[in-house]
């Protein structure tokens, strides 16, 4: 049970807030930072998470809007324990293979964890009851703070006044009169409210998840059914297109001269690294079991986004001892190729 410590002064209660560096997150805190409140913003990041509009880095742009708020930001990336939620979420999956409900419960018990360490007392975040059709209506959010061993613990800013007083508003931690009562899915109040605040250049305003995405997400669910679902093959699911040649066997080939490199460097021991010799084309990355049926039909669909018409010669180099081959190779027909595109 988390210990709740009474502070001696108004000046001596410290909060910890939950902070993607959007919106709302950043509202949620400005309005605690207004009533002389010491906050600690707490970003999870993960393979996940999606950059945000203005190019910027996710990290980088996290880090001006907590500089912009004045907070110190303290950042924690989610691994494979996060990954072994998402495999089999309590509560199911959204629309796409996003577990909203089972996602917040686990940040919430990582937040608790900081929350001592920190000797916080008390949360807040920037959700908005009614915003978010699976994790932010009543209901859940009632699940998610039991769940996560938070009951009364959690200040939502922005709707706190369509909810019961929070453990901070009974013992007058915060003014509960200065909070807000926000619901639904609309933003305007929201963008109002960061122009009296003077808050700009915010990212992800509608939230940042590859897993809510349909197309990423059907790649996802390919690498959980064939067991290959991990840190590594993520990042190269974010990174390339992807060929399930068969069950064992993996192909992710890069679409620009970026990402060709970025494959390049990623192949680690055990893979195969396909590279066009003659003709500018595709690089790509195979991982699994290979044989010269899965070898030659790999270097097929490199010479599909080389050349239709000429033979294309494609070196392999397993990277486990960098032996390097010649393959000679014609582009495979467009619906053989459809078939094993995720």
């Amino acid at each position: 049970m988390l210990k709740i410590e009474k502070p001696k002064t108004n000046s001596a209660i410290k909060v910890l807030a939950l902070f993607s560096g959007g919106l709302d997150s950043s509202l949620a805190i400005k309005v605690i930072l207004e009533q002389g409140i010491d906050v600690i913003a707490l970003n999870f990041t993960s393979s996940f998470c999606r950059c945000d509009s203005t190019k910027q880095g996710c990290s980088s742009a996290i880090k001006s809007m907590a500089n912009q708020l004045g907070v110190d930001l303290k950042v924690v990336y989610l691994g494979q324990d996060y990954l072994d939620m998402i495999k089999n979420p309590k509560h199911g999956y959204g629309k796409n293979l996003n577990p909203c409900i089972d996602c917040r419960i686990f940040k919430f018990k990582k937040a608790k964890e900081i929350m001592q360490e920190q000797q916080a007392n008390f949360l807040i975040t920037g959700e908005v009851l009614g915003q978010r059709p699976m994790s932010q209506h009543r209901r859940a959010l009632e699940v998610i703070e039991k769940e996560a061993g938070l009951e009364g613990l959690i200040l939502r800013p922005l709707s706190a006044k369509l909810f019961p007083e929070t453990i901070a508003e009974s013992r007058d931690w915060v003014d509960r009169e200065k909070l807000l009562g926000i619901s639904g899915r609309g933003r305007r109040p929201q963008m109002n409210l960061a122009k009296e605040f003077g808050i700009k250049d915010y990212p992800c305003p509608a939230g940042g998840c590859l897993l809510t995405d349909p197309a990423f997400s059907r790649r996802v669910k390919d690498a959980l059914e064939h067991n290959d679902f991990n840190i590594e093959t993520v990042e190269f699911l974010k990174t390339a297109r992807f060929f399930r040649i068969n069950p064992s066997f993996s192909l992710y080939v890069g679409r620009d001269e970026k990402e060709n490199a970025k494959l390049v460097s990623m192949a680690k021991n055990g893979d195969y690294v396909f590279e066009t010799t003659l003709l500018p084309g595709p690089a790509a990355v195979g991982r699994g079991l290979v044989d010269e049926q899965v070898k030659n039909l790999c270097c097929s669909i490199i010479a599909w986004y080389t050349s239709k018409e000429k033979d294309v010669e494609v070196e392999v180099t397993k990277v486990s001892d960098n032996t390097k081959e010649i393959v000679v190779a014609r582009a495979i027909e467009k619906k053989e190729l459809e078939k094993i595109r995720r």
